[in-house]
C-alpha cells in the first residue's frame, strides 16, 4: 500500500513511535489514532548511520493490521546505512512510505524508484547539515522530502534553527505534489512556526507520546496546527 496523493498536499501530524511506551505501544498507537491522526512514524535505526539501535521489520509487522484496521498509514524513517538493503522487508511488513536519507545512498534515484516499484511512496530524508541541493535530481520520483531539524538518532531534543531555515526555499522549489515533512524538537510552542515555514507533515515525538495522554496531546497540536487554541487536557 502506498500513501494516497491528497494526503501530501494536506497538513499532517505523524506521531513517532521512537518516544511511546513499548510496553504499551499497541494502546498508545490506537489513542493517537482516535485523535485523527493518519499517518504513524516509525524510526529505524542501525547503530552504524546513527549511534543508536531500534526497531526492525517484526515491529512494523506487528503494528501494521492494528494501524491499517483503524484507516491509518505507516511512515517508516529508515536512519540506516545501506537503506537499499532493506527496502523490501519493511515494505512486506506492511509499511506504506519509506524514507531513506541522500547521505546513505550511493545511487538515491534508484533508490527511491525502487521503493516505488515495490509499491510504497518514496522520501528523501536531509541530515541538518546537509544541503537542499541533494534533491534537486530526483524530485520527479519523489513523493516527500524529510528536513531533520536535530541531530537523528534520539528523541527529546532541541530545534536546530538553521536547519528549519532550509524549508521555506524548499517548498518553493518543490511541486505542489511533493510533502515537505520536518523531523526533530516539535513542541506545543513551536509547531505553527513550523507549518507556517512551509512544512505540511510534521513529526512529533516526546510532545505526543512524553506528556501524559498520547489523546490529548496529539489534538492539542492538531489544534495548533489548525490555528485553534487546544484544549486545557492537552496544554503541555
Amino acid at each position: 500500500m502506498s500513501v494516497p496523493s491528497a494526503l501530501f498536499r494536506e497538513l499532517q501530524l505523524l506521531p513517532s513511535i521512537l518516544s511511546a511506551d513499548f510496553s504499551r505501544l499497541g494502546e498508545q498507537v490506537d489513542a493517537v489514532l482516535d485523535a485523527g491522526v493518519k499517518l504513524i512514524h516509525v524510526d529505524v535505526m542501525d547503530g552504524h548511520f546513527v549511534p543508536n539501535l531500534t526497531i526492525g521489520p517484526v515491529v512494523v509487522a506487528s503494528l501494521a493490521p492494528r494501524v491499517h484496521e483503524r484507516g491509518g498509514l505507516l511512515s517508516v524513517h529508515l536512519m540506516v546505512e545501506h537503506p537499499e538493503r532493506y527496502l523490501q522487508a519493511f515494505v512486506a511488513a506492511g509499511a506504506d512510505a519509506l524514507s531513506v536519507h541522500v547521505e546513505a545512498c550511493a545511487h538515491l534515484y534508484s533508490t527511491l524508484q525502487r521503493i516505488k516499484e515495490l509499491g510504497a511512496s518514496a522520501g528523501a530524508a536531509l541530515n541538518p547539515g546537509t544541503p537542499v541541493s541533494r534533491v534537486e535530481e530526483v524530485l520527479d520520483v519523489v513523493d516527500y522530502v524529510l528536513v531533520m531539524t536535530v541531530n537523528p538518532g534520539f528523541g527529546g531534543q532541541e530545534l536546530i534553527e538553521s536547519a528549519l531555515r532550509k524549508v521555506p526555499g524548499l517548498r518553493a522549489s518543490l511541486p505542489a505534489r511533493v510533502a515537505v515533512e520536518v523531523d526533530g524538537g516539535v513542541h506545543q510552542g513551536n509547531i505553527r512556526h513550523i507549518a507556517d515555514s512551509g512544512a505540511n507533515w510534521i513529526v512529533a515525538g516526546t510532545a505526543v507520546f512524553g506528556q501524559g495522554d498520547p489523546r490529548l496531546q496529539a489534538l492539542a497540536l492538531r489544534a495548533l496546527l489548525d490555528g485553534r487554541e487546544p484544549s486545557r487536557g492537552g496544554a503541555g
